[in-house]
Order: C-alpha cells, then structure tokens, then sequence
C-alpha cells in the first residue's frame, strides 16, 4: 500500500475537521448556509494554518446540491463526487507563485466568461497571490471589481501586506491564527491513535514547539519523531531526533543562580556546547524560560503559556522560588546578550559573563555583585585603594585624619616600650559617592549644580593627609570612572587628562578648550569635594586652564640642534668628535 505523509493523509474534509479556526469556519458556514457570498475572498495566515485547506472546503460547500443544515458540503451530489474524484470543472486552482505574468492571468479571466457546467459558481482559488506582478495585479483588477455573476475568487496569501490595496479593498478579508500548542497536541493525539502510535505527551508538545504554530510542520515533524522512535514517541527520543536542549537544563540553570552556585552554572553550560549546542541559542531558550516563569507567577497570566498541563505546574512550582526582580533583572541582562551576540568575537565569553551576572543578582549587598553596578566601592577594592595612599604619615597628621579613619587604631598598653604608629585607612563610605544628584533636569548654566556628595563631617574638614602626584593620578582616574552614564562624555575626556599639583596641595587641570573648560566649570565643585575626601585633604583647591598650545607648543630641533646641545652639556662629545675626525650627516 502506497505510504501517504500524515499532512496530506489527515488534511480536514469538512469544516468541523479544521482545527484551531472555529470562528473563521462558522462564518463561512453560516454564509453557505444564507447563501449570501461575496464575490472575492482572501485568506491570510502564517504558513500550515489551513488557508488552501478552507478555500478547496468552502469550493465544495459553495457547489454543494444539497448542502447540511450546518453548511457542509453533502459529500453525494455529482458535484461533491466530482471534487473528491479531482475532476471537478468548476473548481480551478492557480498556484501564482509560478503563474505570475500578464498572460497567465489573461488566460485565466478567459475563462471567467464560460458558465459552470454543474452547480451554481465557478470557482477559482489563486494560492501564494502576492507572488503576482504588479502588471498581473493590475490586468486581475478589473475583472475583479466586477466579475461574472457566476464567479467567485478565493485568493490565498502568507504575506497580505504586499497586496495592492485596491486588491485588499475589493476581498472580504479573513485572517487565520497560529496553531495554539494545546489545539497541536490534541490533533497529534488523534493522528497517533489512529496510527496505531504509542507517546509521551511532553513528546507531542516539543513537536507542536518546533512547528511554531503551523499544524503541517507540525505533522511532518511527527512523522520524522515515529520514524527515529519506531512507533514508540518518548521525550528522550524527540529531543535527541530534533537536537533540541532538554528543558531540564533551564530549569537547572535557574535553580543554580537564585542560590548563586556560579561555579556549578558553569559546568553545565561546558557540557551544553559540548553536545553540539549553540551559546545563542541556549540564551534565547532560557530568556524564553524565564518569561514563561515570571507569567505563571500570576494566575492571570498563566494562561499565556503554550505548554502542556504538565509543564505549566513545573513552572508554577519554580515561579514560586523566583523573586520577581530577579526575572526582571535576568530577561534584561539575556536581551543584552542576544543584541550583543553576533558582534561579539568571544560569544562564548559573553554566555558565560551573562550567565555570571544573572547568577550574581540575589547575592547580598556586601559582596561584589556583577548582576548590577555598584554605588560605592566595595571591599574587593580595599586593597588597592591601600596600597595607593602614603605608608608614613607623621604624628600631627595622623592626630588630625584620625576622627575619619572607619577602623579606630588600637590602644597602647602603658607599659608598652614603643606606641606603634595608627595604620592609615580609609573610610569608604566618603569615596563611594553618588553622582546621581549631578543629573538634574531643567538647569541652565547660571543655575549652581547642586553637591554630589553629601557635606563632610567637621571632622573630615580638618583632615590634611599627605598625599602624592601618584595618588592624585588614581583617585582622578577612579573618580572619572563611577561619574554617571549623563556625564560619560566630559568624563571620558577627564580620564585623559594629566592633573598636576602645582603648590601643594592646590592641584591644577589643564583642558584643550574653552568648551571642555565650561562643562567642567559646572561640576568643579564636586571634583574639589570629591578629591579632598578621596585623599582625606580638607585643603585641597582645584583650578582649570586652558592650554595655549602655539606658545607651549616646542620648536622642532634638527639633529645639528640636538648635537650642539649635547655638546654643550657634555664636553666630550665635542672631544670624540674632533679625535675622529666625525662629520653629522
């Protein structure tokens, strides 16, 4: 016996066999049954939803001698027999995907003129129509603004948007939906049973997934499932046949980083790229995850997700583990990723740096968190920071930076021989300033910005540590780099300029410009407060100039100049010279 692909094998008959379309069929079942037809009709959808399928139905039912009451065709007339033997005259189907010149659309109104033979129309479906030349659209036009009383159009389209609007003007216009994974997986059932094939429903929803709302993709792919598994569909077979990632790996994935075992995340994302599996792919399929997550977090929207029964308990059970933010924060940093994939020339790095950073996102505040950008330094910098400032710092200054040391220093016993001296620290909380009150809306430049750091303590006013050009450097370099995403311009520039201390401790900043200049006018007083408390010097004065580079600028010397100076400086370059006789090239 010939062997016929399940597609064609279970295509709907009747329209109480379509599947997924029920608004759609009863309209067009309640207008066979008034007989009120329109003369032309366009059926748009995505792919496999069942448009070619409803059109040849609808041909039938129209030319039907003795319709259902419900507006089914009979399926005993001459005319029902003659379609179901494919030999039916009036009845022509067009595919303008090959057929789309002036000509072959001449030739089909041709034969618009001759009436039916049996049954009341003619009918002529033209499937893939936006294939059609705007020369054939404009021939198709007329004749179907004012057809044949006996004639009717039922035009088929994936694509509705690249149809002439006179085109879509003249149609009535029915819309076809995606396949629901629900409606997919009851009619995969009902072929399976009929089939004679054993499954897993968790089987038929990874099928009806990776149609993507087309039912024939759907049963083709079934197909391909009951050949790989030989008549027994299971979960482990479908993914191993499609290669597609086992789910159980986002559920891990997500449990991992609500109680941030990074480590952990990062062995099993080693063995998905191992298995064959892209990095992309995997962040789309957990971004995928994690939204449908957050929706069964709400019983209103729970719903939303085109799963099995099965599944969406699963996910209703970890949404319960998940705190809201850290969906919000995780979806965001996945998007990222996805932007950035195709750019990056390390994708790997970059999954692995999300990954990172979505499992960092429930760490507590006291640690180092990669899942968001911190507002003050953190203890990882305490170190650096340390190793910057001054190792000796004599009696008196210590005496007056004491009141702003976080640490107070150890009492000395009385009969010790030696007081050791205090280790200088510093305390974090005067660096790790906010700049977020720099960003205020609606300010002009006569308007004084208002502090971005909070006023020090009377006792930090009195603080006047030593400090060096070395320390000046990476406090201007650390400021620069917390300053907001609003001042990223001008701290860029700030990060290549050369701040000099000039009469101790007044510093100097030197700008190519008077604009440059202008921008940092604004914020001068919070790059003043911010040093004097970075480097705990009260005393600390800031000023700007603008570099005259024509009268800094030095003269170009040539190689005579420069020997002429050297010999100046050094009298025995002169003497070599003459002892050898050298003459400068």
């Amino acid at each position: 016996m010939e062997y016929i692909v399940s597609a064609r094998k279970y295509r709907p008959l009747t329209f109480d066999t379509v599947v997924g379309q029920a608004s759609l069929t009863t309209t067009l079942k309640n207008a066979v049954k008034s007989g009120k037809l329109a003369h032309a009709y366009l059926f748009c959808g995505p792919r496999g939803v069942g448009k070619t399928t409803c059109a040849r139905i609808f041909a039938k039912a129209i030319n039907c001698q003795n319709p259902t009451p419900d507006g089914e065709a009979c399926n005993e007339c001459e005319s029902c027999q003659s379609f179901n033997e494919q030999r039916s005259l009036n009845i022509f189907e067009l595919d303008a995907a090959s057929n789309n010149s002036v000509e072959h659309i001449k030739t089909l109104m041709e034969q618009t003129r001759i009436p039916p033979q049996l049954g009341r129309y003619k009918v002529f479906i033209i499937d893939e129509v936006h294939m059609l030349s705007t020369a054939a659209f404009n021939a198709f036009l007329k004749t179907l603004e004012e057809p044949p009383a006996h004639v009717i159009f039922i035009l088929a389209t994936t694509e509705k948007h690249k149809i002439l609007p006179t085109i879509l003007s003249r149609c009535q216009i029915y819309d076809f939906e995606r396949m629901t994974v629900r409606n997919t997986v009851d009619h995969l059932k009902h072929v399976a049973e009929q089939e004679g094939i054993s499954y897993e429903e968790s089987a038929l929803a990874i099928i009806a997934e990776k149609a993507d709302g087309g039912m024939r993709d759907a049963l083709s792919i079934f197909d391909q499932a009951a050949s790989f598994c030989q008549g027994n569909i299971t979960y482990d077979k479908v993914i191993e046949d499609l290669n597609v990632l086992d789910i159980e790996n986002y559920f891990k994935i997500i449990d991992l980083s609500i109680n941030n075992k990074v480590s952990d995340i990062m062995v099993l994302l080693n063995s998905i790229i191992n298995k064959g599996f892209d990095g992309g792919l995997l962040i789309q399929g957990l971004a995928k995850h994690v939204r449908n997550v957050l929706m069964a977090k709400d019983p209103q929207t729970l719903p939303l997700l085109e799963v099995s029964d099965q599944m969406r308990e699963r996910y209703a059970q970890q949404a319960k583990q998940c705190d809201t933010r850290f969906l919000y924060q995780a979806l965001r940093l996945m998007n990222q990723c996805d932007i950035n994939y195709r750019q990056s020339s390390n994708k790997r790095l970059l999954v692995e740096l999300t990954l990172i950073e979505v499992a960092q996102i429930t760490q507590p505040d006291d640690g180092v968190s990669a899942g968001r950008r911190p507002k003050r330094l953190k203890s990882l910098f305490k170190q650096l920071i340390q190793q910057a400032q001054p190792k000796t710092t004599s009696a008196p200054q210590v005496a007056a930076a004491k009141p702003a040391v976080s640490t107070p220093a150890p009492s000395v016993p009385e009969n010790s021989g030696k007081a050791e001296a205090p280790r200088n620290t510093i305390k974090l909380n005067g660096i790790g300033f906010s700049w977020s009150n720099i960003r205020g809306k609606g300010k002009t430049d006569k308007t004084p910005m208002p502090s971005a750091i909070a006023t020090p303590s009377e006792t930090n006013q009195t603080t006047t540590s030593q400090f060096s050009q070395t320390d000046l450097q990476f406090q201007w370099m650390a400021m620069c780099n917390r300053m907001p995403q609003q001042l990223s311009g001008i701290a860029t520039r700030m990060k290549n300029m050369k701040p000099e201390i000039t009469d101790y401790p007044h510093v100097e900043v030197s700008v190519d410009n008077e604009l440059i200049k202008q921008e940092m006018e604004k914020i001068h007083k919070n790059i003043a407060k911010t040093l004097q408390i970075a480097l705990q010097n009260a005393e600390i004065t800031l000023s700007i100039k603008v570099v005259d580079h024509a009268e800094e600028a030095k003269k170009a010397m040539t190689r005579r100049n420069q020997f002429e100076d050297m010999s100046k400086e050094n009298p025995a370059v002169e003497k070599l010279r003459q002892v050898f006789n050298l003459e400068l090239a």
